[in-house]
Protein backbone atom coordinates (compact mmCIF):
# COMPACT_ATOMS: atom_id res chain seq x y z
CA UNK A 1 0.00 0.00 0.00
CA UNK A 2 1.31 3.40 -0.44
CA UNK A 3 2.83 5.42 2.39
CA UNK A 4 1.79 8.24 3.64
CA UNK A 5 3.65 11.28 3.00
CA UNK A 6 4.36 13.99 5.34
CA UNK A 7 5.58 17.63 4.20
CA UNK A 8 7.92 19.87 6.58
CA UNK A 9 9.72 22.90 6.16
CA UNK A 10 13.32 23.10 7.90
CA UNK A 11 16.79 25.13 7.92
CA UNK A 12 19.69 24.09 5.78
CA UNK A 13 21.41 22.98 8.94
CA UNK A 14 18.47 20.30 9.76
CA UNK A 15 18.41 17.20 7.85
CA UNK A 16 16.85 13.70 8.66
CA UNK A 17 17.17 10.57 6.32
CA UNK A 18 18.08 10.18 2.81
CA UNK A 19 19.50 13.55 1.83
CA UNK A 20 18.83 14.62 -1.60
CA UNK A 21 20.96 17.49 -3.57
CA UNK A 22 20.75 19.05 -6.80
CA UNK A 23 23.68 20.01 -9.14
CA UNK A 24 24.12 22.11 -12.53
CA UNK A 25 26.45 20.21 -15.35
CA UNK A 26 29.77 19.60 -14.31
CA UNK A 27 28.75 19.05 -11.02
CA UNK A 28 28.47 22.37 -10.17
CA UNK A 29 26.52 22.30 -6.36
CA UNK A 30 25.34 25.54 -4.58
CA UNK A 31 26.96 26.31 -1.17
CA UNK A 32 24.76 23.90 0.94
CA UNK A 33 25.29 21.16 -1.72
CA UNK A 34 29.31 21.95 -1.51
CA UNK A 35 29.28 21.15 1.88
CA UNK A 36 27.84 18.13 1.37
CA UNK A 37 30.24 17.02 -1.20
CA UNK A 38 32.88 18.06 0.52
CA UNK A 39 31.85 15.37 3.73
CA UNK A 40 31.18 12.95 1.07
CA UNK A 41 34.62 13.18 -0.33
CA UNK A 42 36.37 10.84 -2.16
CA UNK A 43 33.34 8.81 -2.28
CA UNK A 44 31.24 11.43 -4.23
CA UNK A 45 34.35 11.33 -7.17
CA UNK A 46 34.64 8.05 -7.12
CA UNK A 47 30.47 7.05 -7.72
CA UNK A 48 30.55 9.84 -10.23
CA UNK A 49 33.27 8.58 -12.22
CA UNK A 50 32.36 5.04 -12.12
CA UNK A 51 28.28 6.08 -13.16
CA UNK A 52 30.11 8.92 -15.73
CA UNK A 53 27.72 11.42 -13.48
CA UNK A 54 28.30 15.16 -14.82
CA UNK A 55 25.07 16.26 -13.43
CA UNK A 56 23.07 16.84 -17.16
CA UNK A 57 19.40 17.30 -16.60
CA UNK A 58 17.48 14.13 -15.14
CA UNK A 59 20.34 12.07 -14.27
CA UNK A 60 21.08 11.18 -10.57
CA UNK A 61 23.58 9.55 -8.68
CA UNK A 62 23.01 7.64 -5.20
CA UNK A 63 25.70 7.49 -2.98
CA UNK A 64 26.26 5.74 0.47
CA UNK A 65 27.06 7.76 2.84
CA UNK A 66 30.53 7.05 4.51
CA UNK A 67 30.97 6.62 8.13
CA UNK A 68 30.57 9.53 10.44
CA UNK A 69 27.78 11.28 8.14
CA UNK A 70 24.45 11.35 10.09
CA UNK A 71 22.48 10.46 6.98
CA UNK A 72 22.29 7.07 5.61
CA UNK A 73 22.93 7.73 1.38
CA UNK A 74 23.25 10.81 -0.40
CA UNK A 75 21.17 10.91 -3.93
CA UNK A 76 22.46 13.53 -6.33
CA UNK A 77 20.07 14.56 -8.93
CA UNK A 78 21.39 16.64 -12.28
CA UNK A 79 19.69 19.63 -13.24
CA UNK A 80 21.73 20.53 -16.20
CA UNK A 81 21.99 23.85 -17.52
CA UNK A 82 21.95 26.78 -15.19
CA UNK A 83 18.75 28.72 -15.99
CA UNK A 84 15.96 30.56 -14.05
CA UNK A 85 13.49 27.73 -12.98
CA UNK A 86 10.31 28.14 -14.02
CA UNK A 87 7.59 27.12 -11.68
CA UNK A 88 6.86 23.86 -14.02
CA UNK A 89 10.73 23.65 -13.92
CA UNK A 90 10.34 23.14 -10.50
CA UNK A 91 7.13 21.20 -9.72
CA UNK A 92 8.94 18.46 -12.09
CA UNK A 93 12.25 18.64 -10.02
CA UNK A 94 10.30 18.14 -7.03
CA UNK A 95 8.56 14.69 -8.72
CA UNK A 96 11.89 13.92 -9.94
CA UNK A 97 13.22 14.01 -6.48
CA UNK A 98 10.77 12.14 -4.43
CA UNK A 99 10.85 9.55 -7.34
CA UNK A 100 14.46 9.00 -6.89
CA UNK A 101 13.45 8.03 -3.17
CA UNK A 102 14.66 4.43 -1.94
CA UNK A 103 11.72 2.24 -1.37
CA UNK A 104 13.08 1.95 2.27
CA UNK A 105 13.27 5.50 3.22
CA UNK A 106 11.24 6.93 5.78
CA UNK A 107 12.72 9.92 6.32
CA UNK A 108 14.65 12.25 3.60
CA UNK A 109 15.38 15.62 3.41
CA UNK A 110 15.38 17.68 -0.44
CA UNK A 111 18.08 20.50 -0.47
CA UNK A 112 15.98 23.21 -2.03
CA UNK A 113 18.85 24.86 -3.57
CA UNK A 114 19.62 24.83 -7.37
CA UNK A 115 23.64 25.45 -7.85
CA UNK A 116 23.26 29.50 -8.96
CA UNK A 117 20.98 30.12 -6.19
CA UNK A 118 18.81 29.31 -2.82
CA UNK A 119 15.12 29.36 -3.51
CA UNK A 120 12.71 31.39 -2.60
CA UNK A 121 9.77 30.46 -0.54
CA UNK A 122 7.66 30.30 -3.58
CA UNK A 123 9.85 28.13 -5.42
CA UNK A 124 10.26 25.78 -2.70
CA UNK A 125 6.42 25.21 -2.63
CA UNK A 126 6.34 25.04 -6.16
CA UNK A 127 9.15 22.03 -5.47
CA UNK A 128 6.79 20.48 -2.81
CA UNK A 129 3.77 20.29 -4.94
CA UNK A 130 6.33 18.40 -7.47
CA UNK A 131 6.66 16.12 -4.88
CA UNK A 132 2.95 15.45 -3.49
CA UNK A 133 2.06 14.91 -6.87
CA UNK A 134 4.29 11.94 -7.61
CA UNK A 135 4.03 10.35 -3.99
CA UNK A 136 0.30 9.86 -5.31
CA UNK A 137 -0.95 6.06 -5.93
CA UNK A 138 -4.69 4.81 -5.54
CA UNK A 139 -4.31 1.61 -4.01
CA UNK A 140 -7.54 1.57 -1.79
CA UNK A 141 -8.95 -1.40 -3.13
CA UNK A 142 -5.80 -3.47 -2.73
CA UNK A 143 -5.85 -6.13 -0.24
CA UNK A 144 -2.40 -8.11 -0.74
CA UNK A 145 1.11 -5.80 -0.40
CA UNK A 146 3.40 -7.76 -3.11
CA UNK A 147 6.78 -8.63 -1.75
CA UNK A 148 8.22 -5.43 -2.38
CA UNK A 149 6.01 -3.60 -0.63
CA UNK A 150 6.25 -5.20 2.95
CA UNK A 151 9.96 -3.43 2.70
CA UNK A 152 7.88 -0.14 2.28
CA UNK A 153 7.72 2.26 5.31
CA UNK A 154 3.79 3.50 6.17
CA UNK A 155 4.32 6.92 6.31
CA UNK A 156 8.00 9.34 4.76
CA UNK A 157 8.50 12.32 6.52
CA UNK A 158 9.62 14.61 3.66
CA UNK A 159 11.39 18.11 4.67
CA UNK A 160 12.22 20.74 2.19
CA UNK A 161 15.61 22.64 3.92
CA UNK A 162 15.39 26.09 3.22
CA UNK A 163 16.78 29.62 4.00
CA UNK A 164 13.32 30.87 5.07
CA UNK A 165 11.24 27.72 6.81
CA UNK A 166 8.26 29.68 8.29
CA UNK A 167 7.60 31.48 4.64
CA UNK A 168 7.91 28.73 3.05
CA UNK A 169 5.44 27.44 4.80
CA UNK A 170 3.10 30.00 4.16
CA UNK A 171 3.55 29.33 0.44
CA UNK A 172 2.91 26.07 0.63
CA UNK A 173 -0.76 26.93 1.87
CA UNK A 174 -1.35 27.94 -1.64
CA UNK A 175 0.43 25.37 -3.32
CA UNK A 176 -0.85 23.01 -0.95
CA UNK A 177 -4.60 24.40 -1.99
CA UNK A 178 -3.56 23.40 -5.14
CA UNK A 179 -2.47 19.67 -4.55
CA UNK A 180 -5.57 18.57 -2.53
CA UNK A 181 -7.52 19.92 -5.58
CA UNK A 182 -5.47 17.81 -8.15
CA UNK A 183 -5.52 14.98 -5.73
CA UNK A 184 -9.20 15.18 -5.38
CA UNK A 185 -9.74 14.83 -8.71
CA UNK A 186 -7.41 11.98 -9.68
CA UNK A 187 -9.78 10.16 -6.53
CA UNK A 188 -13.08 11.07 -8.20
CA UNK A 189 -11.54 9.52 -12.03
CA UNK A 190 -9.83 6.48 -10.13
CA UNK A 191 -12.80 5.38 -8.22
CA UNK A 192 -14.95 2.56 -10.14
CA UNK A 193 -18.22 3.23 -11.41
CA UNK A 194 -20.02 1.40 -8.95
CA UNK A 195 -18.89 3.35 -6.34
CA UNK A 196 -18.83 6.45 -7.96
CA UNK A 197 -22.50 7.10 -9.65
CA UNK A 198 -24.11 10.26 -9.93
CA UNK A 199 -25.84 10.21 -6.59
CA UNK A 200 -22.30 9.18 -4.59
CA UNK A 201 -20.61 11.92 -6.65
CA UNK A 202 -22.90 14.80 -5.73
CA UNK A 203 -22.93 13.57 -2.18
CA UNK A 204 -19.12 14.07 -1.99
CA UNK A 205 -19.57 17.62 -3.11
CA UNK A 206 -20.89 18.03 -0.26
CA UNK A 207 -17.60 18.10 1.70
CA UNK A 208 -16.58 21.26 0.23
CA UNK A 209 -19.34 22.81 2.76
CA UNK A 210 -16.68 23.03 5.22
CA UNK A 211 -14.17 25.52 2.73
CA UNK A 212 -17.15 27.73 2.60
CA UNK A 213 -18.80 26.77 -0.85
CA UNK A 214 -22.16 26.07 -0.98
CA UNK A 215 -23.58 23.38 -3.37
CA UNK A 216 -26.45 22.78 -4.59
CA UNK A 217 -27.96 19.36 -6.38
CA UNK A 218 -30.89 19.46 -8.22
CA UNK A 219 -32.82 16.09 -8.82
CA UNK A 220 -34.65 14.79 -11.59
CA UNK A 221 -37.69 16.42 -10.61
CA UNK A 222 -36.17 19.47 -10.60
CA UNK A 223 -34.55 19.50 -14.17
CA UNK A 224 -37.78 18.28 -15.97
CA UNK A 225 -39.31 21.03 -14.56
CA UNK A 226 -36.54 23.83 -15.97
CA UNK A 227 -37.38 21.73 -19.20
CA UNK A 228 -33.28 19.44 -19.49
CA UNK A 229 -34.74 17.21 -21.58
CA UNK A 230 -31.20 16.52 -23.05
CA UNK A 231 -29.57 15.90 -20.00
CA UNK A 232 -32.52 13.50 -18.95
CA UNK A 233 -32.33 11.97 -22.26
CA UNK A 234 -29.08 10.69 -21.49
CA UNK A 235 -29.64 8.94 -18.20
CA UNK A 236 -33.31 7.60 -18.52
CA UNK A 237 -32.12 4.31 -19.49
CA UNK A 238 -29.83 4.02 -15.86
CA UNK A 239 -30.68 2.50 -12.64
CA UNK A 240 -29.09 5.80 -11.01
CA UNK A 241 -30.46 9.36 -11.49
CA UNK A 242 -28.85 11.95 -13.23
CA UNK A 243 -27.74 15.36 -10.79
CA UNK A 244 -27.32 18.33 -11.16
CA UNK A 245 -24.65 20.01 -9.07
CA UNK A 246 -24.05 23.80 -8.32
CA UNK A 247 -21.27 24.80 -6.47
CA UNK A 248 -20.66 28.75 -5.58
CA UNK A 249 -17.47 30.41 -4.28
CA UNK A 250 -17.94 33.60 -3.57
CA UNK A 251 -14.73 34.87 -2.69
CA UNK A 252 -14.81 38.54 -4.63
CA UNK A 253 -16.93 41.57 -4.24
CA UNK A 254 -20.42 41.19 -3.91
CA UNK A 255 -22.38 41.62 -7.12
CA UNK A 256 -19.86 40.88 -9.12
CA UNK A 257 -20.83 38.79 -12.07
CA UNK A 258 -18.67 35.03 -11.46
CA UNK A 259 -16.66 33.12 -13.47
CA UNK A 260 -18.26 29.84 -14.37
CA UNK A 261 -16.68 25.93 -15.16
CA UNK A 262 -18.61 22.99 -16.44
CA UNK A 263 -17.99 19.81 -16.28
CA UNK A 264 -18.92 16.77 -18.13
CA UNK A 265 -19.68 14.06 -15.37
CA UNK A 266 -21.07 10.85 -17.33
CA UNK A 267 -20.19 8.31 -14.82
CA UNK A 268 -20.02 5.67 -17.09
CA UNK A 269 -20.39 5.28 -20.28
CA UNK A 270 -21.42 2.61 -22.05
CA UNK A 271 -22.60 4.41 -25.62
CA UNK A 272 -26.35 3.58 -24.42
CA UNK A 273 -27.87 1.72 -26.99
CA UNK A 274 -25.15 2.39 -29.47
CA UNK A 275 -23.35 0.56 -27.69
CA UNK A 276 -19.10 0.32 -27.38
CA UNK A 277 -17.15 -2.19 -28.15
CA UNK A 278 -16.21 -4.24 -24.85
CA UNK A 279 -12.84 -3.71 -25.37
CA UNK A 280 -11.50 -1.02 -23.38
CA UNK A 281 -14.92 -0.35 -21.98
CA UNK A 282 -13.70 0.07 -18.82
CA UNK A 283 -11.91 3.07 -19.15
CA UNK A 284 -15.08 4.94 -19.03
CA UNK A 285 -15.38 5.47 -15.51
CA UNK A 286 -13.59 8.09 -16.33
CA UNK A 287 -16.05 9.92 -18.58
CA UNK A 288 -16.68 12.51 -15.56
CA UNK A 289 -12.85 14.09 -15.82
CA UNK A 290 -14.04 17.06 -16.67
CA UNK A 291 -16.91 17.08 -13.46
CA UNK A 292 -13.93 15.76 -11.28
CA UNK A 293 -11.47 18.82 -12.65
CA UNK A 294 -14.28 21.32 -11.71
CA UNK A 295 -14.64 19.96 -8.35
CA UNK A 296 -10.89 19.89 -8.14
CA UNK A 297 -10.51 23.57 -8.85
CA UNK A 298 -13.48 24.63 -6.76
CA UNK A 299 -11.45 22.97 -4.02
CA UNK A 300 -8.34 24.16 -4.55
CA UNK A 301 -10.04 28.47 -5.11
CA UNK A 302 -11.38 28.20 -1.89
CA UNK A 303 -9.19 26.31 0.40
CA UNK A 304 -6.97 29.32 -0.81
CA UNK A 305 -9.61 31.62 -0.18
CA UNK A 306 -9.65 32.94 -3.67
CA UNK A 307 -11.03 36.47 -4.23
CA UNK A 308 -13.13 35.80 -7.10
CA UNK A 309 -16.78 34.82 -7.18
CA UNK A 310 -16.87 31.29 -9.22
CA UNK A 311 -19.59 28.84 -10.12
CA UNK A 312 -18.95 25.16 -10.74
CA UNK A 313 -22.01 23.23 -12.61
CA UNK A 314 -21.69 19.44 -13.29
CA UNK A 315 -24.04 17.47 -15.01
CA UNK A 316 -24.01 13.54 -13.51
CA UNK A 317 -25.74 10.82 -15.54
CA UNK A 318 -24.84 7.19 -16.64
CA UNK A 319 -25.64 6.47 -19.93
CA UNK A 320 -26.74 2.87 -19.78
CA UNK A 321 -29.01 0.86 -22.60
CA UNK A 322 -32.11 -0.55 -21.07
CA UNK A 323 -35.58 -0.20 -22.33
CA UNK A 324 -36.17 2.62 -21.19
CA UNK A 325 -32.82 3.93 -22.86
CA UNK A 326 -33.01 7.23 -25.81
CA UNK A 327 -33.14 5.70 -29.32
CA UNK A 328 -31.46 7.11 -32.31
CA UNK A 329 -33.51 9.04 -34.06
CA UNK A 330 -35.27 10.41 -30.81
CA UNK A 331 -35.80 14.52 -30.52
CA UNK A 332 -35.08 15.49 -27.45
CA UNK A 333 -36.04 19.56 -26.19
CA UNK A 334 -33.40 21.34 -24.69
CA UNK A 335 -34.01 23.85 -21.86
CA UNK A 336 -33.23 26.67 -24.42
CA UNK A 337 -36.06 25.04 -26.67
CA UNK A 338 -34.03 24.28 -29.29
CA UNK A 339 -34.23 20.93 -30.48
CA UNK A 340 -31.94 17.75 -30.95
CA UNK A 341 -31.79 14.43 -32.94
CA UNK A 342 -30.39 11.74 -31.52
CA UNK A 343 -27.96 10.01 -34.41
CA UNK A 344 -25.69 8.46 -31.82
CA UNK A 345 -26.80 8.09 -27.94
CA UNK A 346 -22.76 7.44 -27.78
CA UNK A 347 -22.78 11.18 -28.73
CA UNK A 348 -24.14 12.12 -24.89
CA UNK A 349 -21.55 14.34 -23.19
CA UNK A 350 -22.25 17.60 -25.86
CA UNK A 351 -26.08 16.93 -24.49
CA UNK A 352 -25.70 17.16 -20.69
CA UNK A 353 -23.35 20.05 -21.52
CA UNK A 354 -25.86 21.46 -23.69
CA UNK A 355 -28.45 21.85 -20.67
CA UNK A 356 -25.84 23.18 -18.01
CA UNK A 357 -24.35 25.39 -20.26
CA UNK A 358 -27.87 27.18 -21.17
CA UNK A 359 -28.77 26.89 -17.32
CA UNK A 360 -25.40 28.59 -16.03
CA UNK A 361 -25.63 31.50 -18.36
CA UNK A 362 -29.45 32.31 -17.49
CA UNK A 363 -28.83 31.78 -14.09
CA UNK A 364 -25.78 33.49 -13.06
CA UNK A 365 -24.84 35.66 -16.47
CA UNK A 366 -21.21 34.86 -15.73
CA UNK A 367 -18.36 37.18 -17.11
CA UNK A 368 -17.26 33.94 -19.04
CA UNK A 369 -18.04 30.41 -19.40
CA UNK A 370 -15.22 27.50 -19.77
CA UNK A 371 -16.27 23.66 -20.16
CA UNK A 372 -14.18 20.52 -19.80
CA UNK A 373 -15.57 16.98 -21.41
CA UNK A 374 -13.80 13.91 -22.04
CA UNK A 375 -15.82 14.45 -25.39
CA UNK A 376 -14.58 13.17 -28.12
CA UNK A 377 -12.33 10.02 -29.64
CA UNK A 378 -11.90 12.46 -32.18
CA UNK A 379 -9.54 14.83 -30.15
CA UNK A 380 -7.39 11.79 -28.95
CA UNK A 381 -6.50 11.06 -32.98
CA UNK A 382 -6.22 14.67 -34.05
CA UNK A 383 -3.79 15.40 -30.64
CA UNK A 384 -3.01 12.40 -29.28
CA UNK A 385 -2.39 12.59 -24.91
CA UNK A 386 0.12 15.66 -24.91
CA UNK A 387 -2.41 18.27 -25.89
CA UNK A 388 -6.32 18.98 -25.29
CA UNK A 389 -8.48 20.31 -27.82
CA UNK A 390 -9.31 24.17 -27.19
CA UNK A 391 -12.57 25.65 -29.04
CA UNK A 392 -13.39 29.16 -28.10
CA UNK A 393 -15.67 31.84 -29.41
CA UNK A 394 -13.50 34.81 -27.63
CA UNK A 395 -10.11 34.90 -28.93
CA UNK A 396 -8.75 36.96 -25.53
CA UNK A 397 -9.75 33.92 -23.23
CA UNK A 398 -8.30 31.43 -25.66
CA UNK A 399 -4.87 33.11 -25.31
CA UNK A 400 -5.03 33.45 -21.81
CA UNK A 401 -6.11 29.17 -21.32
CA UNK A 402 -2.82 28.68 -24.08
CA UNK A 403 -0.65 30.99 -21.83
CA UNK A 404 -1.93 29.18 -18.77
CA UNK A 405 -1.02 26.25 -20.12
CA UNK A 406 2.21 26.64 -21.33
CA UNK A 407 2.99 27.89 -17.40
CA UNK A 408 1.63 24.83 -16.20
CA UNK A 409 2.30 21.79 -18.44
CA UNK A 410 -1.55 21.46 -19.32
CA UNK A 411 -1.24 22.56 -22.50
CA UNK A 412 -4.04 23.38 -24.92
CA UNK A 413 -4.37 23.81 -28.69
CA UNK A 414 -6.80 25.68 -30.89
CA UNK A 415 -8.98 24.18 -33.00
CA UNK A 416 -11.11 25.78 -35.42
CA UNK A 417 -14.98 27.08 -35.06
CA UNK A 418 -16.60 28.26 -38.98
CA UNK A 419 -19.83 28.62 -40.31
CA UNK A 420 -18.90 25.11 -42.80
CA UNK A 421 -18.63 23.09 -39.64
CA UNK A 422 -22.08 24.10 -38.12
CA UNK A 423 -23.88 23.23 -41.39
CA UNK A 424 -22.68 19.30 -40.49
CA UNK A 425 -25.12 19.23 -37.72
CA UNK A 426 -27.77 20.30 -39.50
CA UNK A 427 -31.08 18.31 -39.14
CA UNK A 428 -34.02 17.49 -41.28
CA UNK A 429 -36.05 17.13 -38.39
CA UNK A 430 -35.33 19.17 -35.53
CA UNK A 431 -32.87 22.26 -35.08
CA UNK A 432 -29.74 19.97 -35.05
CA UNK A 433 -28.09 16.44 -34.72
CA UNK A 434 -26.73 15.80 -31.93
CA UNK A 435 -23.38 14.46 -34.27
CA UNK A 436 -21.55 15.31 -37.74
CA UNK A 437 -20.68 12.03 -39.06
CA UNK A 438 -16.65 11.14 -38.55
CA UNK A 439 -15.26 13.81 -40.38
CA UNK A 440 -14.21 16.60 -38.02
CA UNK A 441 -15.98 15.16 -34.87
CA UNK A 442 -14.24 17.20 -32.14
CA UNK A 443 -14.75 20.31 -34.23
CA UNK A 444 -19.22 19.57 -35.02
CA UNK A 445 -19.59 18.86 -31.07
CA UNK A 446 -18.11 22.05 -30.30
CA UNK A 447 -20.14 23.55 -32.86
CA UNK A 448 -22.99 22.00 -31.18
CA UNK A 449 -21.97 23.88 -28.01
CA UNK A 450 -21.70 26.60 -29.44
CA UNK A 451 -25.51 27.09 -30.16
CA UNK A 452 -25.85 27.48 -25.94
CA UNK A 453 -23.45 29.80 -25.02
CA UNK A 454 -25.01 32.67 -27.05
CA UNK A 455 -22.71 35.80 -26.79
CA UNK A 456 -21.16 34.66 -23.46
CA UNK A 457 -17.29 34.26 -23.83
CA UNK A 458 -16.85 30.64 -23.75
CA UNK A 459 -14.01 27.96 -24.09
CA UNK A 460 -14.23 24.31 -24.59
CA UNK A 461 -11.49 21.74 -23.75
CA UNK A 462 -11.79 18.49 -24.92
CA UNK A 463 -10.09 16.36 -22.26
CA UNK A 464 -10.77 12.98 -24.21
CA UNK A 465 -6.66 12.70 -24.82
CA UNK A 466 -5.78 13.67 -21.44
CA UNK A 467 -7.72 13.46 -18.41
CA UNK A 468 -8.34 9.58 -18.32
CA UNK A 469 -5.55 7.37 -19.10
CA UNK A 470 -3.36 10.55 -18.62
CA UNK A 471 0.41 10.26 -19.78
CA UNK A 472 2.88 9.15 -17.30
CA UNK A 473 5.16 11.86 -16.15
CA UNK A 474 7.48 12.85 -13.58
CA UNK A 475 4.86 14.21 -11.51
CA UNK A 476 1.92 11.87 -12.47
CA UNK A 477 2.40 7.81 -12.55
CA UNK A 478 -1.06 7.49 -11.40
CA UNK A 479 -4.19 6.61 -14.65
CA UNK A 480 -5.77 9.89 -13.64
CA UNK A 481 -3.94 13.13 -13.60
CA UNK A 482 -6.39 15.02 -12.13
CA UNK A 483 -6.21 17.23 -15.59
CA UNK A 484 -6.93 20.66 -15.69
CA UNK A 485 -6.63 21.85 -11.88
CA UNK A 486 -3.49 23.73 -12.82
CA UNK A 487 -4.38 24.58 -15.89
CA UNK A 488 -7.61 26.56 -14.53
CA UNK A 489 -6.14 27.63 -11.33
CA UNK A 490 -3.37 29.57 -12.76
CA UNK A 491 -6.20 31.11 -15.16
CA UNK A 492 -7.95 32.79 -12.14
CA UNK A 493 -4.61 33.13 -10.33
CA UNK A 494 -3.08 35.37 -13.00
CA UNK A 495 -5.98 37.48 -14.79
CA UNK A 496 -9.47 36.99 -12.69
CA UNK A 497 -8.28 37.27 -8.83
CA UNK A 498 -7.37 41.05 -8.17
Amino acid sequence: MAAALKLGFTPFTRRRGVLIVFCGENLKFGSVGRRVAAELGETLRRAAAADRFTGKAGSSLDVMAPPGLDVPRVVVIGTGKQTAPTSRDLIKLGGIATGKLPKTASAATIVAELASRALKPDQVANLALGARLRAYTFDRYKTKRKEDDEQRPKSIELSFACSNPASAEKAWKGRGAVADGIVLARDLINEPANVLYPGEFARRTSALSKLGIVAEVLDVAAMRKLGMGALLGVGQGAAHEAKLVVMRWNGGKRGVAPIAFIGKGVCFDSGGLSIKPAQGMEDMKGDMAGAACVVGLMHALAARRAKVNVVGAIGLVENMPDGKAQRPGDIVTTMSGQTIEIINTDAEGRLVLADVLHYVKKRFKPKLMVNLATLTGAIVVALGHEYAGLFSNDDKLAELLIQAGEATGERVWRMPLAAEYDKMIDSKFADMKNTGGRSGGAITAAQLLQRFVDKTPWAHLDIAGTGLGSPQSDINKSWASGWGVQLLERLVEDHYER
